[in-house]
């Protein structure tokens, strides 16, 4: 590995931990949620630090690699478990991520929720997209029984793609129904996981 490709490495790393460490010890959190709306099993800072760690491993081989573009696809991850998602222009990009996703040291599995591109689009089409990204992001932020922030968004000719992991069914089920409501939605690919 040339130099550049490790300091790249390790500046991703080092971001990824400092991201994830950055809202320890908040204070005036809010009261627990009822019941339902318990999260699952809590993981450690040494868990998020090592998922953190691996995320970015993932995303620095997609980026390095010449046959897979990178940017386009969501890698997130959950107790060695990565979530890969998002549209790409072929099966080999989707079979290629998913062999370099396995090949980083702490995964312990590949979720593959990407999706193949359908036809082209045009410049017109990834602003609208890119408009109703802005749309969703901002409709589940606003919803306070969505965690919008575990929540990765990708807009593909009014399809969009849902992707992560929340704490329950409950937030499933809302981030959808939120979603479908939204003006440009032509349909919701709901590919988010519950924390396990």
């Amino acid at each position: 590995m040339d130099t550049h490709k490790k300091e790249l490495s390790v500046l991703i790393m080092a971001l990824a931990i400092s991201w994830s460490l950055a809202g320890c010890g908040k204070e005036g959190e809010k009261p627990a949620p009822p019941p339902e709306q318990q999260p699952g099993p809590a993981t450690t800072i040494g868990t998020e630090v090592d998922d953190s760690a691996i995320t970015a491993s993932v995303k620095s081989a997609l980026l390095t690699d010449p046959d897979v573009k990178g940017l386009d696809i969501t890698v997130e991850t959950r107790k060695g478990e990565v979530l890969m998602s998002g549209f790409v222009d072929s099966q080999y990009q989707i079979d290629r991520a998913l062999t370099l996703a396995r090949g980083v040291d702490g995964v312990r599995s590949v979720d593959n929720r990407m999706n193949v591109k359908t036809g082209e689009t045009t410049v017109g089409e990834k602003i609208d997209d890119a408009i109703v990204t802005t749309r969703v992001k901002a409709a589940l932020l606003a919803d306070e029984t969505v965690k919008s922030f575990d929540i990765a968004v990708a807009t593909r000719d009014g399809d969009v793609q849902l992707s992560g992991f929340v704490d329950n069914q409950a937030q499933i089920d809302q981030a959808t129904a939120v979603v479908r409501g939204l003006e440009g939605v032509k349909n919701v690919i709901n590919e988010l996981s519950v924390k396990h």
